[in-house]
């Protein structure tokens, strides 16, 4: 009983850990999405030299690989 106890609340500390992990990756994927698909309209010229067609690509990727995180995260799938 006491080690049940203890295996579930290990399990919640591991659940909760993964889902703070995958929320926080997910904004930080998602932040670089947006950076690279709405660069162009910022000063920087770290963005603005880059190839358009790699810019747009390499934000669709961070985009839909970000929302795939944000959905695991908020579906806490482990």
């Amino acid at each position: 009983m006491i080690q049940n106890e203890f295996r579930n609340r290990q399990r919640n500390a591991y659940v909760m850990m993964r889902m703070v992990k995958d929320l926080v990756m997910s904004i930080l994927i998602l932040a670089m999405a947006v950076f690279m698909l709405f660069g162009d309209k910022l000063p920087i010229d770290m963005v603005t030299t880059l190839d358009p067609l790699l810019r747009y690509m390499f934000g669709g990727l961070c985009l839909l690989y970000g929302g795939f995180r944000l959905y695991r995260s908020i579906k806490k799938d482990y």
